[in-house]
């Protein structure tokens, strides 16, 4: 029996040259989508003669309704450990087995960085002038020597962001639900003693966290109302966890300075999206894990877990 495996939002197109899918031989037939497919009927249409599915971060989800129509479906794929958007239990009822793949918090933990900088020294909007023929030098730079870095999550991402931070000369403080002073302590930062110190104190807002039931509009109107005007808010983890109907209205009114953006409620981002056109707004098209380490080891470990579930020994089962 020949198999079928469905790679979902290869938008670069690049899924077949980042690992070696001659591997799985004749076995498997791997066929690439490279625009998004958006709703679950679509979904349940474009997927109904796929034995096999690699889903690329948490940006379908696949709940009971579409895996119960997926009649074929047998092995779901996730890259990452982890995916909030998978209905695992529904997936057990229905069969299907879920693989994930592993994941680097470098990529993320760079991108921060890239946007925490573009916005503090303006590079788009000086680059842009420069091509255009514009005027020289338009911007003052915010430095970075001295101010305070609020962390959002101190996790292995968020650590991480503090040691560069730190390296920066910037004074680094963190808070979450859950953090301890010793955890503070074991990284280096200061433990702020609320949500609300820290968001008052910093210079530049970074969000490090998971998105769950705590953290699901963490940051809404009365958040950003306490931020200086000079602040800068950068979130590369989870749309959900900001207010983006607040985040936009802060831009618009200046109440901020300026936020750095990798992650939207709405993915790909509509056209017409405001989020598009927003002032003060440094964004990508959620560019945190799209490295060349993380789609070699993504689609690697995808072959990797076809390659066992084929041998009757599936791993890096998750749910």
């Amino acid at each position: 029996m020949k198999f079928r495996c469905a790679v979902l939002d290869d938008f670069q197109n690049v899924a077949s040259t980042y690992a070696d899918w001659s591997a799985l031989g004749d076995r498997v037939e791997v066929v690439s989508f490279t625009e998004h497919v958006a709703t679950e009927d679509e979904l349940a249409a474009t997927l109904a003669d796929f034995d096999f599915v690699v889903t690329l971060r948490e940006r379908v989800p696949f709940p009971a309704s579409l895996l119960n129509r997926l009649s074929r479906l047998r092995l779901l794929i996730a890259s990452g450990m982890r995916n909030s958007m998978i209905d695992y239990a529904a997936a057990k009822a229905a069969g299907v087995t879920v693989c994930g793949t592993q994941s680097s918090s470098t990529p993320p933990l760079e991108l921060t960085w890239a946007l925490l900088l573009g916005l503090a020294r303006g590079i788009v909007q000086e680059n842009n002038a420069l091509r255009d023929g514009g005027p020289w030098q338009t911007t003052v730079g915010a430095d970075l020597d001295g101010r305070t870095l609020g962390l959002l999550g101190l996790g292995k991402i968020g650590s991480r962001v503090a040691q560069v931070g730190l390296a920066f000369g910037m004074k680094v403080t963190a808070w979450s639900q859950h953090l301890t002073k010793e955890r503070a302590d074991e990284v280096g930062v200061e433990l702020a003693s609320s949500k609300e110190e820290l968001l008052a104190i910093s210079d530049f807002v970074s969000v490090h966290l998971a998105l769950g039931d705590r953290t699901r509009g963490l940051i809404g109107t009365p958040e950003l109302a306490l931020l200086k005007p000079t602040a800068y808010l950068i979130n590369t983890s989870r749309a959900a966890i900001v207010d983006q109907d607040a985040l936009l209205a802060a831009l618009h009114e200046g109440r901020i300075a300026g936020a750095g953006v990798d992650v939207f409620d709405v993915e790909p981002l509509p056209g017409d999206h405001p989020m598009r056109t927003a002032p003060r707004l440094l964004a990508t098209p959620h560019l945190g894990y799209v490295s060349r380490a993380n789609y070699e080891r993504y689609y690697g470990q995808a072959v990797e877990d076809i390659q066992a579930y084929l041998a009757g020994d599936p791993i890096r089962v998750l749910g």
